[in-house]
């Protein structure tokens, strides 16, 4: 069923609008069609619209908050196993087909402050970030009911973009300045950014992307969430909530139950997708932070690898009810991993719909719902 941008507000602000909503976050992996392909499946259960999923409408606002380099990406190898080329950051960058759908970077712009001040120019403000005729259209989307996306660079993901994983984590000790400065460059921005979009059209949902956490644990303690990534999601979250924002979503992988705390004193209120294969249980996170925290994704993708009895417990389990009445979009906690039956998704989807009493599928449609 599609959503509208007020059922959906409402339903992530925890009240109960008559429905729970159940979605397909993220699509299927890359090998994952050729093997239900194998199996049987038709060309809409291919395509993920045989499944009557629920999704909400929505764009992203012509507002540019994010990195201006000019750099235009070139692809210097391709083949089936990996693809190799030069991304927007000016890295080389390195993606390997069979297991995963993003490439790695094997180089970085930033080693150093010298460094950050040759490309400062990537993130200051100007008015070319603005597309006001864009946004004029966007308002006719927003009037017919679509949900207003607002994204902003990570306050981790970015500065890991820039020194990668390693460089950022010993900066924050060797060099604390060269991150403040790179995310209070990043806020002003965002702020000038989110002033000129409100001045048009409100923002619904400011969407952030971390992912800063493995199985073990999240890269950042909460000494630094506090010290590097809170000044930062204040100044942000402050400006968009004048504008009209009241869902503030952090989309992170891994076990980021060591920093939740810290997170949300930052003022994040929609996490996802709680990764049950990192720790991530979101009944736990459900019974801890209650009406603070909305929750999307949150069902083992793993179980569907196996058999129904386990998929039909896992799903007993999420879908208790705790998690019903509002504040929660049901929902794989990512991709659908290579392995998965046919079958077995099939059985996933209608034993979902009977247990969140939706009625049977009807209708044809498919949108990602992740951020």
């Amino acid at each position: 069923m599609i959503w509208d941008r007020e059922r959906y507000l409402a339903h992530c602000n925890f009240e109960y609008t008559g429905r729970e909503m159940f979605c397909e976050l993220f699509g299927p992996l890359y090998q994952l069609e050729a093997e239900w392909r194998r199996q049987g499946a038709s060309a809409k259960e291919i395509a993920m619209t045989a499944f009557d999923w629920d999704y909400v409408l929505n764009f992203s606002l012509a507002g540019n908050c994010g990195a201006v380099t000019g750099i235009e990406p070139v692809t210097l190898e391709d083949n089936a196993e990996r693809t190799v080329g030069i991304d927007k950051f000016g890295r080389k960058t390195l993606l390997i087909k069979s297991s995963a759908t993003i490439a790695h970077p094997m180089t970085y712009p930033i080693t150093c402050m010298d460094d950050w001040m040759k490309i400062k120019h990537w993130y200051t403000f100007s008015e070319d970030r603005i597309n006001k005729e864009e946004l004029l259209r966007q308002k006719e989307l927003r009037d017919k009911g679509y949900l207003s996306l607002l994204w902003v660079p990570g306050g981790f993901d970015e500065p890991r973009e820039l020194l990668g994983e390693e460089g950022v984590c010993i900066a924050c000790y060797e060099e604390p300045e060269l991150i403040e400065d790179i995310l209070a460059t990043i806020g002003d921005t965002c702020v000038k950014v989110m002033e000129r979009v409100g001045e048009i059209l409100p923002i619904d949902v400011l969407c952030i992307h971390e992912d800063m956490a493995g199985k073990s644990g999240p890269m950042f303690g909460p000494a630094h969430v506090k010290e590097f990534m809170q000044p930062y999601y204040e100044k942000i979250w402050s400006c968009a909530k004048n504008h009209g924002a009241s869902l503030f979503s952090q989309d992170s992988d891994g076990n980021m139950n060591p920093i939740m705390d810290a997170i949300l004193d930052c003022g994040i209120n929609c996490f996802y997708p709680c990764e049950p294969a990192a720790g991530m249980d979101m009944v736990a996170l459900r019974a801890k932070y209650g009406k603070r925290l909305a929750i999307k994704g949150g069902i083992d993708k793993y179980v569907l690898c196996q058999d129904q009895a386990a998929i039909k417990k896992e799903l007993e389990y999420k879908m208790s009810a705790s998690m019903l009445g509002g504040g929660t979009v049901f929902g794989l906690d990512h991709r659908i991993p290579n392995g998965v039956s046919i079958e077995n998704y099939r059985y996933y989807v209608n034993e979902g719909r009977k247990m969140l009493n939706l009625p049977p599928i009807s209708e044809e449609g498919w949108a990602r719902m992740a951020f």
